[in-house]
Formats: C-alpha cells, sequence, structure tokens
C-alpha cells in the first residue's frame, strides 16, 4: 500500500511540474503604477529575424538601466493586403510573426522578465485589423462601412489604408477581442498591455475588457496603458495610465524658445483632470516620434536631449525609455523595416540613463512626490518633496548659459548635485552652462 500511494504522489508532482504550468499560474509582483520605469522594446531594432531571443539576450543590459516594465511592440502576424509591412496591422491576435520567433520565445522573454524582476505588456491594436484578417470574410458585418453600407473603410479621419476600422456596435466583435487579449494573460502570462489608438476605441469597451482581464488573471495584477489622453481611460475604462502627450508637445516648443515656465502650465493641466493613483507616461521620445527625428536631434543635441528627460520624468514620474535612446542612435528609426542598433554606443549616455533611473528608483518623492514649480523663462525649477525627502532640480532648457533665480529657503544651503557627488553651496543665483541639469537634495 505504502508503494502504491507513494507511486500516486510521484505522478501528481510530475504533473504539477508539466512545462508551460508555471508559466501560466505564476503570481508576479508588479511595481505599483506610480513606481514604474518602462522600457518600450520595438524588436526591428534588435534583429533582423527571431528578435525576441535578440531581446532576450539583452536582458541584463536593459534591467541595469533600472527598468522595471517592458514594453513590447507588436509581434503578431502582418498582414499583405494592402500592407506597408506595420506591426501595427495585425492577421492573427493570437499568433507571433515569423520574423519575430515563435509563441515559445514570448513565453521563453516573459519568464527571462520575470526572472530579472521585470513586468512585461504587449501592444494590443484594438481598434482596426489587416485587411486580410480572417475576420474580414467570416464576420464582414464585425467592421465599420462607409455612408451606402456596402464597403469597409479605414480607420477615420487618419486614413490609414492598409487597415481596416472595427465596429464597435457588434458586440459579437467585442467578445471575440477580449478572448483574444485573455490568451495572451491566461496562456501566456503577460501582465498587460499598452493599448494603441485607444481613444478611437469607445470607452464602455475597455472596461468591460479591463474588468474580464482582470478577472482572468486572479490574483495576478495587470497594468493597463492607453495610448491616447481623454479622461474617459481612467473615469470609464478602467487604465492604469495613458500617455503624456500635450506635455511631450509642450517640452518641444519649450525647446524651440518658448518660456521654460510653460512646461508648468502644461504639467498642471494634465494631472488636474486625473483621478487620484493614475499615471501620465512621460517621455521624449517613442516608436512614433522616432521616425521623426532622434531626441539628440529633436533637443539639438546629446545635452539637450538628457536635459529633455529630466524634464520629462521628474516632474510627476511614468517614466518611459525607448530602446535605442539608451546609446543615443542618432537618426530617425522607421519601425516599419529592421533598423541596426549599435548597443556599444555611447557608453556615457547609457550610464547616465542608468544614473538618472536610480535615483528615480531610489528617492519616491522624485517620481511621486507634490511638485513645487517656480517661474522663470529659460530655466526649469521645482521642487519635488513627499514629507521626509525633498529635491531642488534645475533644467538649463537653453543651448547657451543661464542663470537661475534660487529659491529662498534653499538659499546659503549646503547640498549637492546628485548625479555627480559635487558639493554645492546655494547662493541667490546660479549660473547653468548649456542644457546643464542639477538634482540636489535638501
Amino acid at each position: 500500500m505504502r508503494k502504491i500511494l507513494s507511486f500516486i504522489c510521484l505522478v501528481l508532482l510530475l504533473a504539477a511540474c508539466k512545462p508551460g504550468k508555471e508559466v501560466k499560474n505564476e503570481v508576479f509582483n508588479l511595481p505599483a503604477v506610480e513606481d514604474i520605469a518602462m522600457y518600450q522594446v520595438n524588436p526591428r531594432v534588435f534583429a533582423p529575424e527571431k528578435s525576441l531571443n535578440a531581446v532576450a539576450a539583452r536582458i541584463d543590459s536593459i534591467r541595469e538601466l533600472g527598468v522595471n516594465m517592458m514594453w513590447v511592440m507588436p509581434i503578431y502576424p502582418i498582414g499583405v493586403e494592402k500592407g506597408k509591412n506595420s506591426p501595427y496591422c495585425i492577421s492573427d491576435y493570437k499568433a507571433i510573426a515569423p520574423e519575430f520567433g515563435t509563441i515559445d520565445d514570448f513565453k521563453n522573454l516573459t519568464r527571462i522578465c520575470h526572472d530579472h524582476g521585470m513586468g512585461i505588456i504587449l501592444d494590443w491594436v484594438a481598434n482596426h485589423t489587416a485587411w486580410d484578417h480572417p475576420w474580414i470574410k467570416e464576420h464582414p458585418e464585425w467592421y465599420t462601412r462607409d455612408e451606402k453600407a456596402d464597403t469597409i473603410i479605414c480607420p477615420q479621419p487618419w486614413n490609414w489604408e492598409d487597415v481596416a476600422d472595427l465596429n464597435y456596435d457588434n458586440k459579437d466583435m467585442r467578445e471575440a477581442m477580449i478572448d483574444a487579449m485573455k490568451f495572451w494573460i491566461v496562456e501566456i502570462g503577460i501582465d498587460g498591455f499598452r493599448c494603441d489608438v485607444a481613444d478611437g476605441v469607445p470607452a464602455d469597451f475597455w472596461k468591460d475588457a479591463i474588468d474580464q482581464l482582470r478577472a482572468a488573471a486572479g490574483e495576478r495584477k495587470i497594468v493597463m496603458l492607453a495610448e491616447g489622453k481623454n479622461v474617459d481611460n481612467f473615469t470609464i475604462g478602467g487604465f492604469d495610465m495613458n500617455y503624456g502627450w500635450d506635455y511631450k508637445d509642450e517640452l518641444v516648443k519649450v525647446w524651440k524658445g518658448a518660456p521654460a515656465s510653460d512646461l508648468i502650465k502644461a504639467d498642471k493641466a494634465e494631472y488636474d483632470s486625473l483621478p487620484a493613483g493614475k499615471v501620465k507616461m512621460r517621455f521624449t521620445t517613442n516608436h512614433d516620434h522616432a521616425t521623426e527625428a532622434a531626441p539628440c536631434v529633436e533637443f539639438t543635441n546629446e545635452r539637450g536631449a538628457m536635459a529633455a528627460y529630466v524634464a520629462s520624468i521628474f516632474p510627476h514620474g511614468g517614466a518611459l525609455i525607448y530602446g535605442s535612446q539608451e546609446v543615443e542612435y542618432p537618426d530617425p528609426i522607421n519601425f516599419f523595416k529592421y533598423v541596426a542598433v549599435d548597443w556599444t554606443a555611447n557608453p556615457n549616455i547609457y550610464k547616465e540613463y542608468k544614473e538618472l533611473i536610480s535615483l528615480y528608483n531610489e528617492y519616491p518623492s522624485l517620481r511621486k512626490g507634490q511638485m513645487k514649480a517656480y517661474e522663470d523663462p529659460d530655466v526649469f525649477i521645482f521642487e519635488k518633496s513627499d514629507g521626509e525627502e525633498r529635491f531642488l532640480i534645475l533644467v538649463n532648457v537653453r543651448n547657451g548659459q543661464k542663470t537661475a533665480n534660487i529659491p529662498k529657503e534653499w538659499v546659503d544651503h549646503q547640498t549637492k548635485d546628485e548625479m555627480t557627488d559635487q558639493d554645492i553651496t546655494l547662493k541667490e543665483t546660479m549660473a547653468l552652462e548649456p542644457y546643464q541639469y542639477l538634482i540636489m537634495k535638501f
């Protein structure tokens, strides 16, 4: 009898250890949304084929930046009919394009991210599909039609001709979309989604989808990021984060000559409408903007790009690094094709991003403390504090030397630059070199 019981226990133990079981049921402790430092992966800058494995091979370098969340751009099969090779033109929501790898490759990347203390979210395109997605023939009623109701149309007002617009008046389509999203949460074990063109999809769909995804995840938490800026993303849809598009636009204007104090207004405008606990993702570039210019060009030069990054992530957190900016890739990156990036280039820039994110992680007040800003035309001056820690941050937004007026309560204070450890005695004014920034603790 003892032998029989031992055999049964062994069988049960082996059954519990089948490959894949751990991925599906694993509970990974995600960072709180206000503590996220995100890294965006465009697979097409990592390798021309099997790029998911190339991303996995670089996991140590990515993690050492201090990021704790990876966002992977779409890796699904890409439509051919009317196609432009855009990864946002999807012909199958439950598969992976051979260019990027296999389902097992993505499961492996998910596991490796978790092993390295990183969450992983996947880009989701709910607004439209490829013209050769099976739904076009099987369920043409799932798509938006023109005024005569006889022709499926592309998304408006963008006129993206390579994709077909989905009809969110159709309940069956909604259910199929949510089912596809559940596949990646339940079967693969990812930690949420970055939702493309979220403002183009009804907020009530997002509420239904997010409620069902959270229920399907069980004990696991998920993170939902909306590519959009509508407050409905939060108040109705249930997203955790959305885009700081307006702040980025203002950042560019300031670097072109608008007053530095305009950043104070832009930051306040974005956060005044936000429910408590929600976060705007802030960035100096992403896959869309990188198609036009690298940060070192858009913000004048290398020092301008780094100053802009400081002005981006410290007012309210929500930090993003777009894969390639940490080595200061100098040219536009067209994500419709493979672009080779030299990951050994500019190690000093990599080190600087690493040090900035280290400060971001080390001091809660820097990423989520209260902000107190001071008016100045050429220097972005603001304080961050949480009752325990207090910092003064100065960012010269000009490509020339400027003088900052130091807030009265900081005058004659002994401090240091947290990036260089240089001791500083603050006087009533301070001269800053072109695009110089200082992060000083009280």
